[in-house]
């Protein structure tokens, strides 16, 4: 599979939540304390991602 999400530690000790894409990251959570959190910040944006609005920037 092309793209994934991945729990990993930052350099505070930290867990966080990336998505990749061909290993490329393409964006990233917050630091969390614990691993727990960080699988719900998945769950969220698997949740209410698909139906979020796209804002353009003129």
């Amino acid at each position: 599979m092309a793209h994934k999400f991945v729990i990993e530690k930052n350099k505070k000790g930290e867990f966080v939540a990336k998505f990749k894409y061909n290993s490329e990251i393409i964006f990233w959570t917050e630091g969390y304390s614990s691993k727990a959190n960080a699988r719900k910040a998945i769950e969220s944006i698997l949740k209410n991602g698909p139906g979020a609005p796209v804002e353009e920037a003129e």
